[in-house]
């Protein structure tokens, strides 16, 4: 009885590792936009990614900073309060984006500008993304929306 008990013991501990290799195999395989890091516009100033790393970037949109262009064409920057990164996209923008806002962009950062393929906005007045909280409480620059606790 014993042996059997040690048998299916290894059969589940190899099975486990099998299952362990395969998922980690299938992972390596994605492509690499199918990772993507949050930066602050700090760590964007200090340490420029490749222009072909997709990559998320958040802080809040800087006052007085939005210009549109022609069409869905809009600029603008996002701040950090350690650094501003100009921001390029075309498209619609959510219905909350506003200056002194907080904000995320998904895209690239090509010749020190970041081209945005999407851009998020807080949901209500007291979200901000976590990563964005982060960076901004990193900087010394962080206030809480009317004096209270941010959620996120």
């Amino acid at each position: 009885m014993k042996s059997l008990k040690k048998k299916r013991r290894v059969q589940v501990i190899a099975l486990s590792g099998i299952c362990i290799a395969a998922i980690l195999l299938i992972l390596s395989q994605l492509p690499d936009d199918s990772f993507q890091f949050f930066r602050s516009p700090s760590e964007v100033a200090e340490n420029p990614p490749a222009e072909t790393e997709l990559f998320r970037i958040g802080g809040l949109v800087l006052e007085g900073s939005i210009t549109r262009g022609e069409g869905t064409e809009v600029a603008f920057s996002v701040t950090d309060g350690g650094a501003t990164i100009p921001v390029v996209y075309t498209g619609i923008l959510p219905d909350l984006f506003a200056e002194g806002q907080g904000m995320v962009g998904q895209g690239r950062y090509i010749n020190g500008t970041f081209e945005a393929v999407e851009i998020l906005a807080k949901h209500d007045e007291t979200y901000m993304p976590k990563e964005v909280i982060d960076a901004l409480k990193e900087q010394g620059t962080y206030v809480a929306p009317d004096g209270g606790e941010a959620t996120n």
